[in-house]
């Protein structure tokens, strides 16, 4: 499959770009980023040519079968539009757009055109994500009762785009990083939020940015009555993606308690008369990269990936509309 690469402005599309670049079913056709700086970075990083503009252009090349997308949050949602538009399957970091209208846009094309929206959602893979759904999917801890997840990141002026703090760009803490949580659950158990009894978001470690809301919270419940809780601010120190509280999970079970983070190797789970230790189960190494999901999903003609980031996305947007 032949894979146009349209923004870097984040740096998780680099990881995409290695896989895509070492996979046997994909080929790289292009690269390209309009913003200078952003241009130059890539470039070097890369070591792959990266165009300054033609996006529209390329778009109607019918060799092209695939756009990955990374631009600025703000600039996503027309990019991917603009792409449905021309018959394309895409592949974005998340989130896929910063609005409701511009989801609903982005759902009815591909559901009319047949074609499948691919969204970076890479916690699902994680090993400890992996075992914890194999667990909770068995039956043996009951019915999930209440959910809790921290994803606490660090705000990290140095090396955080500037574009986050422009009006307009970012979209909001809660679609910005809840999504992964919000994703994960349903991923893992099929619970999906339903109904927002709290949302808050507030500026407390953005100090130069005072109307950047960096902090965010939430209590909520899901479709099959689950209570949720979690906080999701930028409010780490430095060491934030190597602390416990980055992504961690709790389900609360009628049999005990499943927990896992996504920098420990082991799932922990405390059954009622159990062990007061608990036991620690290994997490599961995942068989296919999110690049042999969307393949597969393309090939088989299936849109179980698809839907499931239409809906990430829509919570996660249906959030950020409930925040005060």
């Amino acid at each position: 499959m032949n894979i146009l690469f349209y923004g870097f402005r984040h740096g998780h599309i680099f990881s995409l770009f290695q896989q895509a670049k070492e996979h046997p079913d994909y080929t790289i056709v292009g690269a390209i980023e309009e913003n200078d700086d952003a241009r130059a970075k890539a470039q070097e990083r890369l070591g792959y040519p990266v165009a300054s503009d033609g996006y529209l252009e390329q778009l109607k090349n019918p060799d092209i079968d695939v756009v990955a997308i990374a631009g600025a949050y703000g600039n996503r949602g027309e990019a991917i539009r603009q792409a449905l538009l021309h018959g394309k399957h895409i592949i974005s970091d998340k989130p896929i757009c910063t609005e409701l209208t511009q989801l609903e846009e982005i759902a009815r094309l591909a559901r009319e055109k047949n074609l499948k929206v691919g969204c970076m959602l890479d916690l699902r893979y994680a090993p400890s994500s992996l075992r914890a759904k194999q667990i909770l999917e068995s039956g043996e801890m009951g019915a999930i009762k209440n959910i809790n997840f921290t994803g606490e990141h660090f705000i990290d002026y140095v090396n955080r785009p500037g574009w986050y703090f422009e009006p307009g760009m970012h979209g909001g803490t809660f679609n910005d990083i809840a999504i992964h949580g919000l994703d994960l659950i349903h991923y893992m158990t099929g619970h999906r939020l339903e109904k927002v009894y709290c949302a808050r978001q507030w500026n407390a470690f953005a100090t130069r940015h005072p109307d950047f809301k960096d902090s965010a919270v939430f209590i909520g419940e899901t479709d099959k009555g689950a209570g949720v809780t979690a906080d999701v601010s930028y409010c780490a120190p430095s060491q934030a993606m190597a602390m416990p509280t980055y992504w961690n999970f709790k389900f609360w079970c009628e049999n005990g308690l499943v927990q896992f983070s996504y920098n420990d190797p082991n799932v922990h789970v405390f059954r009622n008369g159990g062990t007061a230790e608990g036991e620690d189960l290994p997490g599961i190494a995942p068989e296919e990269s999110i690049l042999d999901i969307l393949r597969n999903e393309i090939v088989q003609d299936t849109n179980t990936f698809t839907e499931s980031v239409l809906l990430a996305s829509q919570m996660a947007l249906n959030l950020q509309k409930e925040a005060i």
